[in-house]
């Protein structure tokens, strides 16, 4: 008992659990993720898909139902049909002749019509006057006059739209002796003499049988499954088409209800035939892949497992000895003895981990020696820390004794001026400031500017375009509008000569960004100097030369707000130039402070 709770309590046990649990937790969720991924991408892929089967097999059967309404309309310009339906005989042509004159000529229609898709196998013309059948088909079959043709159920359907083409469901051509089946299109030959459109005179009825080939070639496109279908239904529910032969010919409504809980059902209009095509996936055939995964990932997780258990006893047991070895000489630094040190016997971690111990001793005893030492210098630290935060307050006073010197001898500008630079060096030396308020940066360019202006004789002039006042409360990076104001200053307006002005505009976006502009009327740039400092804005390499201040701005909105924000270059030679900073909308002084004091920690 005492063995069992010893080894429960054990180095090895632990490890192993630890990694065991470790290991096991990322297998299971992986497994199940897996699994879940699989099954939603395959169920996806596979309703996808088969949705996208039937919008083409509905397009392309709509097309095929236009391509032989196209066909049966030609009844309506076939001379020998328009001749053949002629009341009149010609001149000295006795009624016999007159006839047969007639039969010809539909025999003529029908033969051409017949020939005109190799998928209509028969084509017939039943003539309203005399109920005569004239036929022509493909081979030379005998015509069973003991078979009825047409139907009955077809002259209903022909009668309630006598305008329109009809499609018939498949059948066999009993009439013909052959079991083959067959489409039949139908068309009503109207009187288009003058007659009144709400009664029409039907003068014969054109029947296309189109073998159902036509239909087979298209469907053999699909990809189905064994248990999947498909079908072609007509409007009245009469199934047109379908991939399982036994139902061609019968209704599907019925159908349908029945298999809805096996399958999932798919549907695409047909209007031709105001009518669709109907899909139905077999719930068990469309998840036996998801079932194969689930096997496969079960299996390979089972295999993981037992090689992470193999793993975890093996370097369980390879890690505890070692560990013992440190437990002991650790115990012996607990009780004061630093002349311990253990033996490295592997370069391995635990190897390396032995070398550390022994420096890890060594170093304690030097610091144990130097601790003295190491206290005096943190408090000459703090002393000299203690000398450079009094520096800028000797600086300021003494900028303040001069300027009031200034005063006093009646030389108000100098005493503005320094006065200017005196609240420029304040706010230039006030450490800690990541983010100031627009207001204060404003400040500081304005007394910047004060300086310029006297400098060269007020020829230069700043003005301040504020879109809304609420603006200047919102926060920016400190010293960010100055060195680009100086930029304007010292490359676009002095060297044009003359009088100039440089112009900030504040404003926000739609896009909740802070958009501030420096404009110039300066000497402008080139397109291809404009090129170069767009690059070497771009460049992340450190900056030299004249554009340092700018690069430098860049690079520091770049770092603290991310790449979307920076510094955007627009110049005309002669005209100006014009940089603009995108800032994000700080929104919350307090947050604006916290990311502040972190910056300057």
């Amino acid at each position: 008992m005492r063995k069992r709770r010893d080894f429960i309590h054990s180095i090895f046990f632990k490890f192993s659990l630890a990694f065991l649990t470790v290991g096991l937790i990322p297998l299971f969720v992986l497994g199940m993720l897996a699994i879940n991924q699989s099954t939603e991408q395959v169920e996806r892929h596979t309703v996808n898909k088969f949705a996208q089967t039937m919008l083409f097999v509905s397009k392309n059967v709509e097309d095929i139902f236009n391509e032989y309404n196209e066909i049966s309309k030609t009844i309506y310009v076939s001379s020998d049909m328009v001749n053949s339906m002629q009341q009149t005989a010609p001149a000295k042509q006795d009624m016999h002749d007159n006839l047969s004159v007639r039969a010809s000529l539909i025999d003529n229609y029908l033969k051409s019509t017949l020939y005109t898709n190799r998928n209509i196998q028969s084509t017939f013309f039943r003539r309203a006057s005399d109920r005569q059948l004239f036929k022509q088909t493909r081979s030379s079959r005998v015509f069973n006059e003991n078979e009825p043709f047409p139907l009955i159920s077809w002259d209903y359907i022909l009668q309630t739209q006598p305008k329109k083409m009809a499609v018939f469901p498949p059948h066999l051509e009993m009439y013909y002796g052959s079991d083959r089946q067959v489409l039949t299109f139908a068309r009503n030959l109207i009187d288009t003499s003058g007659r009144a459109e709400q009664d029409p005179q039907v003068m014969g009825t054109l029947y296309m049988d189109v073998s159902v080939d036509v239909l087979d070639n298209l469907f053999r496109q699909v990809e189905l499954g064994e248990q999947d279908e498909v079908y072609l239904v007509d409007g009245r529910g009469n199934i047109l088409y379908s991939n399982r032969s036994d139902r061609l010919g019968q209704r599907f409504d019925d159908y349908a209800v029945r298999r809805s809980g096996e399958m999932l059902i798919f549907t695409e209009p047909v209007p031709f035939v105001n009518g669709k095509v109907v899909g139905l996936i077999s719930k068990s055939g469309m998840f036996a892949p998801i079932h194969q995964i689930t096997f496969k990932v079960a299996f390979t997780a089972g295999i993981c497992l037992l090689v992470l258990l193999l793993i975890g006893f093996w370097f369980s047991r390879r890690f505890t000895n070692p560990i013992v070895e440190m437990i002991r000489h650790m115990q012996k630094v607990e009780s004061g003895n630093l002349e311990t040190s253990m033996t490295v016997v592997s370069r391995d971690e635990m190897g390396r981990l032995a070398e550390g111990f022994n420096v890890m001793v060594t170093r304690l005893k030097l610091f144990i020696q130097n601790a003295y030492v190491a206290e005096i210098k943190h408090k000459q630290a703090e002393l000299n820390a203690l000398k450079s935060q009094i520096r800028p307050h000797y600086l300021y006073n003494t900028l303040e004794v001069i300027r009031m010197s200034a005063v006093a001898n009646d030389d108000e500008q100098v005493a503005d001026m320094i006065h200017a630079l005196s609240n420029q060096l304040k706010y230039v030396i006030d450490y800690g400031e990541e983010w100031v308020t627009a207001r204060r940066e404003f400040e500081h360019l304005r007394h910047y500017f004060h300086l310029i202006e006297v400098r060269f004789d007020y020829r230069i002039e700043l003005r301040m375009d504020i879109r809304d006042e609420e603006l200047l409360d919102r926060f920016i990076l400190k010293m960010s509008v100055q060195p680009l104001v100086e930029n304007a200053v010292q490359h676009g307006v002095r060297p044009k000569g003359g009088k100039g002005i440089v112009m900030v505009t504040l404003e926000r976006t739609d896009d909740d960004e802070l958009v501030i502009t420096i404009y110039d009327n300066g000497i402008g740039m080139s397109e291809e100097k404009l090129t170069r400092l767009r690059e070497h804005l771009a460049d992340g390499k450190g900056s030299t030369g004249k554009s340092i201040g700018l690069k430098n701005v860049h690079a520091r909105i770049r770092t603290v707000c991310g790449d979307h924000y920076g510094v955007m270059v627009q110049s005309n030679p002669n005209l100006g130039t014009s940089v603009t900073m995108v800032f994000p909308l700080k929104k919350e002084e307090q947050e604006d402070e916290k990311h502040s004091s972190i910056n300057s920690g």
